[in-house]
């Protein structure tokens, strides 16, 4: 069985569906493939359910990315204001957390029904689920052999998506794609993703696992042109393997293997400067003294594991021993391991090297009519709406260009 499209889309997620609405909205004879029973997985789980469909703060220094002025283009053609707009137009009530994120005020389906919505207004053929066994060059374009029949198309669409949770469906499919083109890639890694530490040498914080605080985090290098490096302050959560919460999963975007993280848990407070000062009129033991500004779980756990007795007295601490004290909660200096991997990773770094595509179209300069968007390229936002928002941007980039 042969069929013929003005445009197939390979992955029916965020970008893809974005891409496939908008090139059918256009006129365009337009199928959307997907190789999933279930439509939309990660954007059903993403946010609590809620999704976290943007951030009315994104723009392109909210990316990281091997060519970094890439994402430009598309995020300017397309911003936040352009997807509120079509919220709004959906009915879908929506509010505001902290630092710009944009939830829905009921369930992430209602972004899957309006984003299906947009589909059907364009007529965008389903074939779902399918499965792309092959993507040929021909003559006049591309020929997909799927399990329903062959599919012939000057434009195809590569949505697929990242390696970031395996169990809801994802593939390597777009990287296979892209080095059968002879694309070059960008090494991919799990980014938003919890760290782990040797467990010899988290073996004194395990038990305090559960405990949650706002930190300042950094990594790398953050001076200089060739700054690599970031610092965030968001909340920390202590795990039983490691440390994970928003402000890790903002830094294991910029952490690379065998460095050291920085983490201050009391980001407004020079501590070995306020127990030296309160050393003379401070009568109370160590560990009552830090339970002031931590939970008192990590202040004890936090001495004993620096080789500090919770209960000596202040007044008798050396002030060069309280200065280590400070340095150990003000500057803790701690190397991963490694991360919880592409299972509990919420996107993908790397992936096609974005120096092989067209910003304005996202078409492979070597691959006439063949296109790659979202999670597939390498182009990785924070945490907090902005993967969404490059899901869409590129998605609307290449839907217009098709």
């Amino acid at each position: 069985m042969m069929a013929k499209f003005d445009v197939a889309v390979i992955g029916a997620g965020a970008a893809g569906m974005m891409c496939a609405a908008t090139a059918a909205q256009r006129g365009l004879r337009v199928v959307l493939i997907d190789h999933a029973a279930k439509l939309a997985e990660k954007i059903r789980i993403s946010g609590g359910g809620r999704c976290n469909f943007t951030n009315i703060n994104a723009g392109p220094a909210n990316f990281l990315s091997e060519n970094p002025h890439f994402c430009k283009s598309a995020l300017s053609r397309y911003t936040p204001q352009d997807f509120l707009a079509l919220v709004k137009k959906h009915r879908i009530g929506y509010h505001e957390k902290h630092k710009g994120q944009l939830f829905c005020d009921d369930s992430a389906e209602q972004i899957i029904d309006m984003l299906k919505a947009e589909c059907a207004a364009g007529s965008v053929h389903w074939r779902m689920p399918c499965k792309v066994e092959s993507v040929e060059q021909g003559v006049d374009g591309y020929m997909l052999q799927t399990d329903s029949g062959t599919i012939e198309t000057p434009a195809v669409v590569i949505a697929t998506g990242g390696l970031s949770i395996p169990k809801i469906g994802a593939t390597d499919f777009g990287y296979r794609i892209a080095r059968q083109f002879d694309l070059r890639m960008v090494e991919p890694r799990p980014a938003l993703v919890p760290l782990t530490f040797d467990p010899q040498q988290w073996a004194p914080f395990v038990e305090l696992a559960g405990i949650a605080l706002e930190v300042d985090v950094e990594t790398g290098s953050l001076k200089g042109r060739n700054a690599t490096g970031a610092r965030f302050r968001e909340d920390l959560l202590f795990t039983h393997r490691g440390l994970s919460g928003p402000a890790i999963l903002q830094i294991s975007s910029y952490w690379q293997p065998g460095t050291p993280i920085v983490l201050n848990l009391l980001p407004e407070l020079d501590l070995a400067a306020a127990l030296i000062e309160g050393k003379g009129t401070i009568k109370k033991q160590l560990g009552n003294v830090l339970a002031q500004w931590l939970p008192a779980r990590l202040a004890e756990g936090l001495l004993l594991a620096h080789g500090f007795q919770p209960d000596a007295r202040l007044a008798d601490m050396p002030d060069a021993q309280l200065r280590k004290l400070g340095a150990a909660v003000n500057q803790w200096t701690i190397t991963p391991n490694g991360s919880e991997g592409y299972k509990k990773a919420e996107v993908t770094r790397g992936g096609i090297d974005t120096r092989e595509l067209s910003q304005q179209t996202m078409m492979a300069t070597k691959a006439p009519g063949l296109y790659f968007i979202g999670e597939t390229v390498d182009v990785t936002g924070w945490l907090g709406g902005y993967n969404f928002q490059w899901a869409w941007a590129s998605g609307v980039a290449a839907g217009l260009a098709v």
